[in-house]
């Protein structure tokens, strides 16, 4: 698509990006005027941008596992959209790789999101997606955000970050794997299989 390949070159060439340019970083995302979910997270790891496929790593595995879509799926732009918070590693932190930029989503998401028309679910993964397309809508933290999943369906909804760090995470919240995971997996069937979705509930 025309404006999809303009955006992107766009992208590369901003003011803003040019520390990623001059690293030979690319934009690490995928659209398509036929995906009908987008997958919004944090921004991709090292691993991702060395490698320019993004959720390349044992946190996407994981993430494959929750929708119950398989590689071919998951990478098939006109199923699945992968938009970050940011489309570029931002490095290393003290804690983690360091946040997104804050600016980065405001600038370039609306225009991305304007060329995929047919986009049915959006998934938050993340609380940097959720504080964004929440906002006043999200709880107090990020796991009653996720508890309260059903309060966005079925256009949207919100998950923990799949990565292998938050294991502890898991095991003081296992209503996560019992009754968000089928919920994330019937929304998804019905978005880019057909299935039934979970309607209104």
């Amino acid at each position: 698509m025309p404006e999809l390949d303009g955006l992107r070159a766009e992208i590369r060439k901003h003011p803003s990006n040019a520390w990623a340019t001059d690293c030979g970083y690319e934009p690490i995302y995928t659209a398509s005027p036929g995906a009908k979910v987008v997958l919004i997270g944090q921004a991709p790891g090292k691993q991702a941008q060395e490698s320019r496929v993004p959720w390349n790593d044992a946190s996407g595995i994981k993430l494959r596992e929750w929708l119950a879509v398989t590689d071919d799926e998951f990478y098939d732009p006109d199923r699945i959209a992968l938009l970050p918070m940011d489309f570029y590693y931002p490095g290393k932190g003290s804690h983690g790789d360091l946040p997104p930029r804050p600016g980065f989503a405001p600038l370039w998401h609306p225009r991305l999101l304007r060329l995929m028309p047919e986009l049915r679910l959006t998934v938050l993964i993340g609380n940097y997606a959720q504080q964004h397309y929440l906002g006043s809508g999200a709880k107090k933290n990020l796991t009653e955000t996720v508890r309260a999943h059903r309060d966005y369906a079925p256009t949207r909804i919100p998950l923990v970050h799949p990565s292998p760090l938050n294991f502890r995470w898991h095991a003081k919240n296992p209503w996560f794997a019992t009754d968000v995971v089928p919920a994330l997996q019937a929304l998804v069937a019905a978005a880019i299989r057909g299935g039934d979705g979970e309607g209104d509930n």
